[in-house]
């Protein structure tokens, strides 16, 4: 009795663990990961202007945004897709709670009757002329608009069509609306834009006023960066004082290696067995056409002229017997076999030829004749014995020279331009054409390789792909897995991939946003587990799979958006201290040098100075030789008087001394419009961009969506 109770006990126990069970397999993971259940909450996708966005609400939309998608195209949504949905879904989260306190702020509004105008009126929205488009060409019909609206009128409202044509519709009026919107609000900002006067002249003077400038130049690039010295504490000053900078960012830096998954010998040897079966089910096959179908892993047409072949089969089909079986031959990692099945006549012809194009060197008439002469002395010298492919690798001037100026097969249905390809099929037999043919690439000597043929060749192919069988994924797998599991530390990781004779690959700075790693371009698993609360830093990850390949990492760097460190730029930040170290020691030593010209400074400098000239440059345009476009040289050149020079001072990229040799000044006029008019158009065409900024920085937007796609 006493067992019997013990059992009885133990089951009230077992009972509850798999209820518990039963229901955690029931709601997946999200139970605990993604809701409340346990005091937690982590379905916060992100927060929009002090709005939080549940997991739920934004995957409501992304449903929607997909199914729109899917409906409309016909097909289902991609990864790819996937990706722009997703983004699409979140930026709509964003106008109907960010830009909306906007709206709401103005009393912005599009009234019932302004609705109705967009979608059946005289103001027809393009996002509904997009949607009931005419078909073929022909020009949008609103009357279309207003079928569907009655037929939508007329459903069933109970009905599960009737309520998701409703939906539909009104999720249509919604972007409508919301697009009217974004256009009033773009339009109340873009009228606030306004040129001043004052604006206008300097934009004419900046654009009109000319001067000529001679300068000192020393590069930085002149003094080698390993003569430069750079401390972590230089490093750290010169981030503190240009914080507004170096903007900080979610990334995660990876050290990786990749096990291929690729077809062993025995996965070949067995393709090789299976296509020679084939190759017997084929020739036997009451219907070859629909057997090649049935078993071919690679399309391919049934009837091919010459010019459609694959290169292995254009010099073997001549020679096929009809019903015979040929092959198998390899090209890449596909064995093909072919049966060959006769032939028939084709409403085009196929031809192949070789030319040596004599391009004239220049537009000019004269190069033009010089063209023709040299072309007709070409021809003339290999009519008198030269061969063909010699002429044509020394004096063809396109790509084919260099293969004796074989074109290949070709059609005469728009294959060549019309002139070269009436001249080919114009021509019977083979052999070199008597005359020159001129097109608008220049001159052609042309010879005929095979004659034009109007013969299609019935050829039933059948494709076989090498792929990785189950045993072989297993084997890379477990070599995979046996890999992670031995070498768990960032010292044993790398003493694993030289034991292991890998190559290790790193992947820097990845947002939390990424999808590809790299070459990788599926990779957005590794990427999650990378940005994952409880991944520690060199540790090593377990297997993935992405892109045919089995993937271990470790995460070895990471920044953090509210805590920018040295480390997060360490090369900008060297780099941009190793330049102020620079430019104070170039402009020390060229401050202790005196001299009459610039010639006889630079040359007492020495190395990596030089003096050059610019003249009529202008302040908007202006671009000195070697240092390109100086905004801070060009404001020093331009505010000196004629014949004065500057002191030494540091620009973007090296240490000037400038001199003005003269100015021109802007002539006065009288009416700056033309410049008011120009600044105006280019405010207004940045308006959209700025006002989009503006919203988003004001709403202050936290985007987690990375932890859950």
């Amino acid at each position: 009795m006493s067992i019997i109770s013990k059992i009885r006990e133990k089951s009230g126990i077992a009972v509850g663990i798999i209820a518990i069970s039963l229901i955690l397999f029931i709601v997946g993971g999200d139970l605990l990961g993604t809701s409340s259940f346990f005091g937690g909450n982590n379905q916060e996708v992100g927060s929009i202007a002090g709005e939080t966005i549940l997991y739920p609400d934004y995957q409501a939309k992304l449903d929607l945004a997909r199914q729109n998608f899917e409906s409309q195209n016909g097909r289902a949504a991609t990864e790819a897709d996937l990706v722009q949905l997703r983004e699409q879904a979140w930026n709509q989260f964003i106008i109907d709670i960010a830009y909306k306190k906007e709206y709401d702020k103005i009393g912005l509004k599009v009234t019932p009757e302004e609705l109705v105008d967009m979608v059946q009126g005289n103001h027809i929205s393009p996002l509904v002329q997009q949607l009931f488009g005419g078909q073929q060409g022909m020009p949008f019909d609103k009357n279309q608009v207003i079928a569907y609206l009655q037929q939508l009128k007329k459903a069933d409202a109970n009905s599960t069509q009737g309520q998701q044509a409703r939906k539909q519709w009104i999720d249509i009026e919604n972007g409508v609306a919301a697009q009217r919107l974004a256009e009033k609000y773009e339009n109340l900002i873009t009228k606030t834009s306004y040129v001043t006067k004052a604006e206008a002249e300097k934009e004419y003077v900046a654009q009109t006023t000319k001067a000529s400038v001679k300068y000192l130049y020393v590069p930085f690039y002149s003094v080698p960066d390993t003569t430069v010295k750079v401390t972590d504490s230089q490093l750290s000053d010169y981030l503190s004082k240009h914080k507004d900078e170096f903007e900080g960012q979610n990334t995660r830096t990876l050290q990786y290696v990749t096990y291929p998954i690729i077809p062993s010998r025995d996965d070949s040897m067995a393709l090789y067995s299976q296509i020679k079966s084939l190759a017997k089910g084929l020739a036997t096959a009451p219907n070859d056409s629909a057997f090649a179908r049935m078993n071919s892993d690679v399309p391919m047409n049934t009837y091919m002229s010459i010019a459609d072949m694959p290169e292995q089969l254009k010099g073997l089909v001549r020679t096929f017997l009809p019903g015979s079986i040929n092959g198998p031959f390899k090209e890449g990692n596909t064995y093909f076999i072919y049966k060959y099945g006769g032939t028939k006549a084709d409403t085009n012809f196929t031809a192949r030829a070789s030319h040596i194009l004599i391009r004239p060197n220049g537009t000019g008439d004269s190069a033009k004749a010089e063209a023709r002469k040299k072309a007709i002395a070409v021809l003339a010298q290999i009519r008198g014995g030269a061969t063909f492919e010699a002429m044509a690798a020394t004096n063809g001037s396109d790509g084919t020279a260099q293969r004796g100026g074989d074109l290949g097969y070709f059609k005469n249905n728009g294959g060549m331009v019309k002139k070269f390809q009436d001249a080919v099929f114009g021509f019977s037999g083979t052999g070199l054409l008597p005359n020159i043919v001129e097109t608008e690439f220049g001159f052609h000597i042309i010879k005929v390789t095979e004659a034009k043929s109007n013969t299609l060749y019935k050829v039933v192919a059948i494709g076989k792909t090498i792929t990785p069988s189950q045993a072989t994924r297993d084997a890379i797998y477990a070599k995979a897995e046996q890999f992670a599991l031995n070498y768990k530390t960032k010292q044993q990781f790398e003493e694993g991939v030289k034991k292991e004779k890998l190559l290790s690959a790193t992947a820097n700075r990845l947002a939390d946003n990424a999808t590809s790693v790299n070459s990788m371009q599926n990779a957005r698993e590794v990427v999650r587990w990378a940005f994952n609360k409880d991944t520690d830093m060199n540790e090593t990850s377990t297997v993935f799979e992405t892109d045919n390949n089995f993937v271990i990492a470790q995460v070895t760097g990471k920044s953090d958006k509210e805590n920018v460190r040295v480390e997060d730029f360490k090369d900008e930040l060297t780099a941009k201290v190793r330049n102020e170290i620079k430019g104070a020691q170039m402009s020390a030593k060229l401050g202790g040098i005196k001299g009459a010209t610039l010639e006889d400074i630079a040359k007492n400098y020495g190395a990596g100075a030089v003096v050059e000239t610019a003249n009529d440059i202008t302040l908007a345009t202006g671009f000195l030789t070697s240092a390109g476009f100086d905004p801070g040289a060009l404001g020093k050149a331009f505010g000196l008087k004629a014949g004065k020079r500057s002191g030494v001072f540091t620009g973007e990229n090296g240490v000037f001394i400038m001199e003005q040799i003269s100015t021109v000044p802007a002539p006065i006029i009288a009416d700056y419009t033309q410049y008011k008019t120009t600044l105006n158009q280019r405010n207004q065409q940045q308006t959209s961009y700025f006002v989009s900024q503006a919203i988003k920085d004001n709403a202050k937007i936290t985007d987690n969506r990375s932890k859950f796609y």
